[in-house]
């Protein structure tokens, strides 16, 4: 019998989000090929190549399977912490502007007011993202009908499945139940930052995210309530926006057993650990 990588949890979550600071979101029904970007998927997939954190979504179940001439698409800017979203046929998407937000008003692009959730469900990249990504995606649409919870392809990390992705702020999620991820979203919706399950913020490097997520569990920990633009990371400083301060040391540790996708064998790794999180400055006034 084979062994699912994603049943298999030897690496800490924090430190393994993908990374990147733009990303589009296009509805596509499927199916999907391995590789949304290898010929089997799109008609001109040649126009589609250089657009930056280019993501099929659609929505769970039958809905989802339906072809439609204009195509929900979101822009992601996840460094202002924006999501845009408009309606265009799929031949419209390589023309837009990806360079910021405000610049596809033209287009339709209107700024959107609630979170964006997607859970990888791309069954031909690994079995573990439909087996696990399908039944939480459909648990989330029952139970927020109008909200923005779509299916995704390829989330980068089906080992951690379900893989979900939480726009505008970028914070990718691993190994979460039905019963967590609807509190992260209920989170999400109020503004507030989820430490469960949290792998790190997109727009920091590896490193980066496990400092951020070593304060926020701290602060986890002792109850207390974090905005989603509350702390900003540099390095192995965080700032809180009431000022606040810490440096988070880390070391580097061997992990045995890892499989990185399943069929595959164990192998090692290594990951980045906080060894030490110091407060430097408490808030001011």
């Amino acid at each position: 019998m084979t062994t699912r990588c994603s049943d298999v949890q030897p690496e800490p979550l924090p430190g393994t989000a993908r990374t990147g600071a733009t990303f589009v979101l296009m509805e596509h029904h499927g199916p999907w090929s391995r590789d949304i970007l290898d010929g089997g998927t799109l008609a001109h997939t040649e126009c589609f190549r250089d657009i930056p954190g280019f993501t099929l979504i659609r929505k769970p179940g039958r809905a989802g399977r339906k072809p439609k001439r204009l195509r929900n698409v979101y822009l992601v800017f996840a460094a202002h912490n924006i999501v845009e979203h408009l309606e265009v046929p799929e031949a419209m998407v390589p023309n837009l502007d990806f360079s910021g937000p405000g610049r596809n008003a033209a287009h339709g692009a209107t700024t959107l007011d609630a979170p964006v959730l997607l859970t990888c469900t791309h069954a031909k990249r690994d079995q573990c993202c439909a087996l696990k990504g399908r039944p939480i995606v459909a648990d989330l649409q029952q139970r927020f009908p109008d909200g923005h919870i779509w299916e995704c392809s390829h989330a980068k990390g089906h080992r951690f499945a379900p893989a979900m992705l939480l726009y505008p702020w970028g914070f990718s999620f691993g190994r979460l139940n039905n019963e967590a991820a609807a509190e992260l979203y209920r989170y999400a919706c109020n503004g507030l930052l989820f430490y469960p399950g949290n792998r790190g913020r997109t727009t920091l490097n590896a490193q980066e995210q496990v400092v951020e997520l070593a304060v926020a569990e701290k602060l986890h920990q002792a109850g207390e309530a974090v905005a989603m633009d509350a702390l900003s990371t540099t390095g192995t400083r965080v700032r809180h926006a009431d000022g606040r301060q810490w440096e988070v040391s880390l070391e580097c540790i061997e992990v045995e057993g890892v499989i990185a996708s399943c069929g595959g064998a164990a192998k090692q790794g290594k990951a980045w650990v906080p060894a030490q999180v110091e407060l430097l400055t408490t808030p001011e006034g």
